[in-house]
């Protein structure tokens, strides 16, 4: 039986001052700002931004084209996708993004589809995030609605 066997990478990642990370990761032709943690089992992909001051933690997956605000905390096993696979297709060409605003907290086990989350917006754990977030204010459930109105920073 022949097994292929790829080590964790870090490749053409362009990082600010004081980055943690701990391996093992995946990440590759990305940016990371200044004061971040990237915890264990992440991977990040191109064409990917990571703000200032974020913490992702660990088996979180953030998919090309996503664009992560300053001060945002990324829960456990979050994952990102940038393709609805609208009308049973798959996007060949170009995957769709996603932006998260500043002072974002993720809960784990989050999934966000390709959608706008504006600043200030809490995302209950567990939830699933299929359309726009606007800001100040908190979501949960599958599909996720709005719970109440975040305090405002």
């Amino acid at each position: 039986m022949k097994i292929n066997k790829k080590k964790s990478q870090i490749r053409k990642v362009k990082f600010g001052k004081n980055v943690t990370i701990v391996e093992p990761v995946n990440l590759y032709e990305c940016k990371i700002g200044d004061n971040c943690f990237i915890g264990p089992f992440v991977e990040i992909q191109k064409n990917v931004t990571i703000g200032k001051n974020t913490r992702i933690k660990s088996h979180t997956f953030i998919c090309e084209n996503v664009r992560i605000g300053n001060n945002c905390f990324i829960g456990h096993g979050v994952n990102f996708t940038n393709d609805k696979f609208l009308n049973n297709k798959i996007l060949k060409k170009k995957y769709l993004s996603t932006t998260v605003g500043d002072n974002v907290l993720i809960g784990s086990g989050v999934t966000i589809l390709p959608i706008k989350i504006e600043k200030n917006v809490t995302l209950g754990a567990g939830s699933v995030i299929t359309k726009n977030c606007k800001k100040n204010k908190v979501y949960i459930g599958n599909p996720a609605k709005i719970h109440k109105k975040n305090e405002k920073k």
